[in-house]
């Protein structure tokens, strides 16, 4: 059958866990014999033959969409999304698209309309309606990989809602609480299916949201890993990551992911710098919202060249961001990876650290005792001693390591790319026979 994925997030410059998410879950239906369609909300307005060069230009550099608008110019986004709104055809025959294969070449075919998740969020805030988009062909199910206030016309419309963590930590997200409340409830009582990714996910969803059990599919997830990363020699990967980062083969924690409340970064810091390691910390992620309160350990700017910052450079290294293939190729190195965030839906660090037979330092909490299973070492994420007590285990007994990179990988082949495809395959199926 045909199946749309929005590019909500795939359009986003860094790329998200969603974009990462969206990627993966139209590269599986394809590979199960599916059409796919990418729907996005790139500004394409204008002659036809000047669409695929805009598609492409924004896409690379999206433009910003100013949230606040307010008097005529907002109300007349509002009547426009009003009217329902309508995606083109993007035409794929003239530009080398190679530099962003990884953001479109899993789609059959791709759509876009100028704005679309900004006003339809727009929209919605303002009436507490969806926006109707309109394909001149539309597939046979639409799923949004992220709860967006929209229904695609003609076709079942699926949300995959990751998890609620706006509602369980309210405190470690921006969201604006009624209005994601009032989005993720609407979401699931409009959809023909309603979409997660763990267990916990599902329970939290029925609880919170009120939905019934059996209109929830649990379908996990499946990470991209590259085959050769897969089964590359150790002496290979040492090398690499030599070579690439300067840094010595199994020689360092890592952690990668946002700085955010949830993510818990400042409690690691704590705990690591407890432990007088020679082992560095390795930080991939950008400093963002509140990231000053968790990185406050950490020297900053003005503090270069002071005692302080001496110290603290040889056992800290924070990197802002990695393209995905250097920062797996990192993860294929580490020591350890050290993920005791406060909540997950599922926790994709940890399933790709299972992969690639990296040990594994995770929280009780949320989804990550659940994709771990037995296979990485469970902390209590609100007590700092606790995980220093998980790193210093870690780092000093070589057989313990051992011993969960390959119960990891047990744990991790659970969550294959088969399974991934049967758990979709029933979800759409739900959707379709959906009353």
């Amino acid at each position: 059958m045909r199946v749309g994925v929005d590019g909500y997030n795939l359009a986003m410059p860094h790329g998200t866990g969603i974009a990462t998410y969206g990627a993966m879950l139209a590269r599986t239906l394809r590979a199960g014999g599916h059409r796919v369609d990418g729907v996005f909300g790139l500004d394409v307005a204008g002659p036809a033959e000047q669409r695929e060069t805009l598609f492409y230009d924004q896409l690379a550099r999206p433009q910003l969409w100013r949230r606040r608008r307010k008097g005529p110019r907002r109300a007349l986004a509002v009547l426009a999304a009003a009217r329902g709104m309508t995606a083109v055809a993007v035409p794929r025959d003239t530009v080398d698209t190679r530099a962003l294969d990884d953001r479109t070449a899993m789609f059959d075919s791709l759509w876009s309309c100028p704005h679309l998740f900004e006003r339809a969020h727009a929209y919605f805030h303002a009436t507490g309606r969806f926006v109707r988009l309109r394909l001149a062909s539309p597939p046979d199910v639409m799923h949004w990989t992220y709860p967006v206030p929209i229904t695609l016309m003609g076709a079942r419309n699926v949300y995959t809602l990751h998890d609620l963590v706006p509602l369980r930590l309210p405190f470690a997200t921006l969201d604006e609480k009624r209005h994601y409340r009032a989005l993720v409830a609407a979401c699931a009582a409009r959809a023909d299916a309603i979409c997660t990714v763990s267990e916990t996910s599902a329970a939290d969803i029925a609880e919170l949201l009120r939905v019934a059990p059996e209109r929830i599919v649990n379908t996990y997830q499946v990470s991209a890993m590259e085959p050769a990363l897969l089964g590359e020699p150790a002496a290979t990967a040492a090398a690499a990551v030599e070579a690439t980062f300067g840094l010595p083969y199994q020689g360092y924690f890592l952690y990668f992911g946002a700085i955010e409340p949830k993510k818990n970064i400042g409690r690691l810091i704590e705990a690591y710098l407890s432990l007088g390691t020679d082992t560095p910390l390795v930080i991939v992620a950008g400093r963002a919202w509140q990231s000053e309160a968790e990185l406050v350990l950490l020297p900053r700017a003005d503090d270069l060249g002071s005692p302080r910052h001496t110290h603290l450079e040889r056992r800290v290294i924070q990197i802002d961001y990695l393209p995905r293939h250097l920062l797996m190729r990192l993860l294929r190195g580490a020591r350890a990876l050290a993920f005791p965030s406060l909540y997950e839906g599922f926790g994709l660090p940890v399933h790709e650290a299972m992969l690639l037979g990296v040990p594994v330092l995770a929280s009780t909490t949320g989804a990550l005792r659940e994709v771990a299973g037995g296979a990485a070492l469970l902390v209590d994420p609100y007590d700092v001693d606790a995980i220093a007590a998980g790193l210093r285990a870690l780092d000093d007994d070589p057989t313990r390591r051992a011993d969960l990179a390959a119960r990891g990988r047990r744990q991790a082949a659970l969550f294959s790319a088969e399974r991934y495809a049967a758990a979709l395959d029933s979800l759409y199926a739900r959707a379709r026979g959906a009353a």
